[in-house]
C-alpha cells in the first residue's frame, strides 16, 4: 500500500510516496529514514516557472520505444512549473529538462530558500530532453553526483518531481530496466524505474543524482506508472557541450552498413551470429585513416557485440566527436582491431544522418544531369538508401528526389539543411520515377 507522508523542510512542501515501497528491512537490518537524504538533496533543487504554452506531445514521444508502453492519449500534461537541479554551484548552472525551457531563453528560478532569479538560458537539446540553465547567485549548493553507468537493476532510487506544479513530490522505486534505444533516435538511451514522478530528478539512497527524469507512463488497474530518466552521465556530458558549443557534437562514423545475414556470414566465413557489414567509407574520413575498408565485418565496438547495423548506430550516438572507438573486426579470416576516432555529427556532408537522424542510412546530393537522367531540374538526389535503416523504414528509396522539405522549395544539399534545420518531424515532397508523393518522418 503507498504511503504518504508530509515533510517540510526550508519552506518547500515535499511529499514522500512510496510507489514500488522500499523494504523495512534489508538482510535483517531495518532500513533508516530517507528524510535526511531527501532534506540535502532538496537543497539543490529549484522551481522553474516559464510563461504557459501549448505543448507538442509528439516531438519527444511518438516513436516506437516510448509506443511499446503507452499511447500519445496517456502521457502526462506538462504545465509551466518544472524542476531543476544545481549541478554547479560556482558559476550557477542547472540542469533541467528541454522541454521546460522550450521556446525561451529566460525562465524564473526559484530556490529552495525561496529566493527568486532570472535564469538563462544557456543551451537545450531537444533529442535528449536536456537543458542548461545559468542564474547569478551566491551560496549555492550543487547536487552531488553519481555514476549512472553502475547502476543495476533492482537498484533502489527515489525520484523527485513537481507533477502539479505545487509540491515537490518524492517517490521511491525500483530500477526496472536499463533501456536503450537502437532505431529513430540512436543516442537516447534510459533508465527504467517505477520511481515515476515525470520531470525531475532520479537518486540513488545516497541523495546522488543519476539520472534526469524525462517521462512517465499513466498507471492503469492491471500496471504500475513507469518512469524514464537519462542517466547522469550522458545528460552531464551534453550538458558540457550545451556550455561549450550551444549544441551537443555527437560522433559520427563515416561509414555506411548493413547486418550481417546468415548468407553472407557464410560468404565472409564467419561464425558470430550478426554483425554489421560496412558497405561504404567516405573518402578522406577518419574511418578510412583508420583503416576501415569495405567488405570489414564490425563485430564489435568496445565491449559492446554488434549483432546488426543498428546496434552500431545506436553505441556511435552515444559518443561525441573526439572520442575514439574501439572496433573488432573480421577481414578476411583475421580479427584485427581498429581505433577510429569519431568525427562531428555536425559537419557538413550529404551522409544522411549527418543531414537530419531522421535520414539515417541514406546518403544525398546534388542532381548532377550527367549522371541521372531526370526531367526534374532542382532538388537532392537520394543516391544511396541502406535497406533496414531508418530512411528506409521512413519510406525512402534510392533515386528519389527531395524538391521540397516542410513546405518550402528545396533546389540543392544548402537549401535542404536550411529548411530543415530545427526540425524533428520532416514532410518531403518526392518525385519517383513519373509519380510523386508526401513522406512525412518522424
Amino acid at each position: 500500500m503507498k504511503s504518504l507522508i508530509a515533510l517540510c523542510y526550508l519552506g518547500w512542501l515535499v511529499s514522500l510516496t512510496a510507489n514500488a515501497a522500499l523494504p523495512l528491512a534489508v538482510e535483517g537490518q531495518p532500513l533508516p529514514s530517507l528524510a535526511p537524504m531527501i532534506e540535502r538533496v532538496q537543497t539543490a533543487v529549484v522551481r522553474i516557472s516559464v510563461p504557459a504554452r501549448v505543448q507538442s506531445r509528439r516531438d519527444r514521444f511518438d516513436d516506437p520505444f516510448f509506443r511499446r508502453f503507452f499511447d500519445q492519449r496517456r502521457i502526462q500534461a506538462t504545465d509551466s512549473f518544472h524542476l531543476g537541479v544545481v549541478i554547479d554551484a560556482d558559476n550557477g548552472l542547472i540542469l533541467t529538462n528541454e522541454h521546460s525551457v522550450r521556446g525561451t531563453n529566460t525562465a524564473a528560478v526559484t530556490l529552495s530558500d525561496g529566493r527568486e532569479l532570472e535564469g538563462r538560458v544557456v543551451g537545450s537539446d531537444l533529442a535528449s530532453d536536456v537543458a542548461i540553465l545559468e542564474i547569478d547567485a551566491k551560496d549555492l549548493s550543487a547536487i552531488p553526483v553519481g555514476d549512472s553507468s553502475l547502476m543495476r537493476v533492482g537498484d533502489f532510487v527515489v525520484s523527485i518531481g513537481d507533477p502539479l506544479g505545487e509540491q515537490n513530490t518524492v517517490v521511491t522505486g525500483v530500477i526496472s530496466a536499463l533501456a536503450q534505444r537502437n532505431s529513430l533516435q540512436p543516442h537516447r538511451k534510459f533508465i527504467q524505474s517505477d520511481a515515476a514522478v515525470g520531470s525531475g530528478i532520479l537518486v540513488d539512497l545516497d541523495g546522488k543524482l543519476v539520472g534526469l527524469n524525462t517521462a512517465k507512463t499513466a498507471q492503469t488497474a492491471s500496471s504500475s506508472r513507469i518512469g524514464f530518466s537519462t542517466p547522469v552521465n550522458m545528460a552531464l556530458r551534453i550538458g558540457e557541450h550545451l556550455v561549450k558549443y550551444g549544441a551537443p557534437q555527437r560522433g559520427f562514423l563515416a561509414v555506411q552498413v548493413q547486418d550481417l545475414t546468415p548468407d553472407l556470414a557464410r560468404a565472409f566465413d564467419i561464425k558470430q551470429l550478426g554483425g554489421a557489414v560496412i558497405t561504404n567509407v567516405i573518402a578522406g574520413s577518419s574511418a578510412e585513416q583508420a583503416g576501415l575498408t569495405p567488405g570489414d565485418v564490425i563485430l564489435a565496438a568496445g565491449s559492446q557485440t554488434i549483432y546488426r547495423g543498428n546496434d552500431l548506430r545506436s553505441l556511435v550516438g552515444q559518443q561525441f566527436a573526439g572520442d575514439t572507438l574501439e572496433l573488432t573486426v573480421a577481414r578476411q579470416g583475421q580479427r584485427v582491431t581498429l581505433s577510429p576516432i569519431l568525427e562531428s555529427s555536425t559537419k557538413p556532408s550529404n551522409t544522411g544522418s549527418m543531414v537530419h537522424h531522421q535520414l539515417d542510412g541514406a546518403t544525398l546530393g546534388n542532381i548532377d544531369a550527367r549522371q541521372v537522367s531526370t526531367s526534374v531540374g532542382e532538388g537532392v538526389l537520394v543516391r544511396n538508401v541502406e535497406r533496414g535503416s531508418v530512411a528506409w523504414e521512413h519510406g525512402v528509396r534510392t533515386n528519389d528526389i527531395i524538391v521540397s522539405a516542410n513546405r518550402k522549395p528545396v533546389r540543392d544539399m544548402d537549401s535542404f539543411r536550411k529548411a530543415i534545420q530545427g526540425k524533428e518531424v520532416l514532410m518531403l515532397n518526392i518525385v519517383r520515377g513519373n509519380g510523386a508523393l508526401f513522406l512525412l518522418l518522424q
